[in-house]
C-alpha cells in the first residue's frame, strides 16, 4: 500500500484522468446522481491517493471549507473491488493526519453521507446539523475540533 499527496498542479495528466474516472465511477454511476462531479474546489486541493499494487485504492480530496473557517475533505472513496479492506478507515486516518499537518490548529468540517455519521463519529466527528438532502442523498455537517 502507498499513500500519494499532491495539489492539483502537481498531478500529472494520468494521475487526474484516474482520479477523475475513480470519482464519477462511485458518486455518478454507482450512486446513480448526475451531478457537478469536477467543480471548482478541485482547482486548489490537495489529493489524497492510496495506491494497492499500483491501482487507486482510495481516495480523498482536501479542500477550504465554505465558510472560511474550516477545512474540509470530501470525495472519499473505495473502489469496488477493494471494499471490506478497512481501507476507509485508512485513508480518512491519513487525510486527518494531513489537514493537521498542513492546517495546523483548524478545526475541520464535513458534508458527510447520513448513512456514515457513525463512521465519521468513531474519528471524533459530532453532528453539527439535521439531515437534508444534497443532490437527492440525505447528507448531515459533521464537526472534528483539532487539539493542538
Amino acid at each position: 500500500m502507498k499513500m500519494t499527496v499532491k495539489k492539483t498542479s502537481e498531478l500529472t495528466v494520468s494521475e487526474l484522468l484516474e482520479i477523475v474516472k475513480a470519482r464519477i465511477k462511485v458518486f455518478v454511476v454507482e450512486q446513480e446522481c448526475p451531478y457537478q462531479e469536477v467543480d471548482e474546489q478541485d482547482d486548489d486541493a490537495i489529493h489524497m491517493i492510496l495506491r494497492v499494487d499500483g491501482v487507486l485504492a482510495g481516495y480523498t480530496r482536501i479542500v477550504s471549507h465554505a465558510d472560511h473557517e474550516h477545512v474540509s475533505f470530501g470525495r472519499v472513496l473505495v473502489a469496488k473491488e477493494f471494499r471490506k479492506h478497512h481501507l476507509g478507515r485508512q485513508i480518512v486516518s491519513a487525510t486527518i493526519d494531513q489537514i493537521k499537518e498542513t492546517y495546523p490548529g483548524r478545526d475541520i468540517k464535513i458534508a458527510a453521507q447520513s448513512y456514515l455519521g457513525s463512521f465519521y463519529e468513531s474519528f471524533g466527528f459530532k453532528a453539527v446539523s439535521e439531515v437534508y438532502l444534497e443532490d437527492e442523498i440525505p447528507h448531515l455537517d459533521m464537526e472534528l475540533k483539532v487539539i493542538e
